[in-house]
């Protein structure tokens, strides 16, 4: 069922969605060569407890035969699409990590995923990331009332794939709000005019996972760690966004100075 939130609970969100964005921008200044995935969660864990949020991923349910998900952030580098456990990996020049955090506050869910370049990062590796970015921001703008699920599918589709890029099919983006995941379901493919009504108060994890090579995908023994089947760089860029009389509105950027 698709949940609808009235103005106060998209209110209760944002706060959510601030401490969430600050993480994210403070892990990314700690992303430096030699640091482990493992001190970034660290770090993760105990910036959005000091802000009076809980970890959304720590314990999280896994699939059948998976364990409870161990961290409070999912890491994710260079081949690695999603769900990376953080751990002794030390990233290292070069590397693209992507970041995923999810913060509960006041009952209700922010998600967010940046891929971070560490140090210096090879020419096309920053075009990877570009795109992803630029993708994500293209199916933002299609998350308006009246449109439909497809209009954002289709419009990251088509800038992924005209720039030279595949879309990861098997994963997808997701409602969110009092629980992680909620309907409806929001492919980074498909048509325009197709997929659910969007409308006012709808919130929607849309998160655009793009790779090099091919979209097909391996899971790891972890069953977690999700890579690409090639081997082939990954990114993933992913924002909460408020579907609102007035146009999108993306719930997890960082105004609030939350750094300290």
């Amino acid at each position: 069922m698709i949940v609808r939130k009235s103005k106060a609970e998209l209110a209760a969100m944002r706060e959510g969605g601030e401490i969430t964005a600050a993480c994210l921008r403070m892990l990314s200044e700690s992303a430096k060569p030699g640091v482990t995935t493992g001190d970034l969660d660290r770090m993760a864990e105990d910036f959005i407890r000091s802000h009076g949020g809980t970890p959304e991923f720590k314990g999280y349910p896994g699939g059948p035969g998976a364990p409870d998900f161990p961290g409070s952030i999912c890491a994710s580098p260079n081949d690695m699409i999603v769900h990376g456990i953080p751990g002794d990996y030390a990233v290292a020049e070069g590397d693209i990590l992507s970041v995923d955090v999810g913060v509960t506050l006041g009952g209700f869910v922010a998600d967010s995923a940046w891929t971070f370049p560490v140090g210096e990062i090879s020419d096309d590796a920053e075009r990877l990331l570009q795109t992803c970015e630029a993708a994500l921001f293209a199916g933002i703008d299609q998350a308006r009332a009246g449109n439909r699920v497809g209009h954002i599918s289709a419009a990251v589709q088509a800038l992924v794939e005209e720039s030279g890029y595949t879309v990861v099919r098997a994963l997808v983006g997701h409602g969110v709000g009092r629980s992680m995941h909620e309907e409806p379901q929001i492919p980074n493919f498909g048509e325009p005019g197709r997929g659910p009504l969007l409308q006012s108060g709808m919130t929607l994890a849309i998160e655009p996972m793009i790779n090099v090579g091919t979209a097909d995908i391996v899971i790891d023994d972890d069953k977690w760690s999700i890579y690409t089947a090639d081997g082939s760089l990954s990114a993933h860029f992913e924002h909460t966004v408020a579907v609102t009389e007035e146009g999108p509105r993306v719930l997890t950027l960082a105004e609030a100075p939350l750094l300290r």
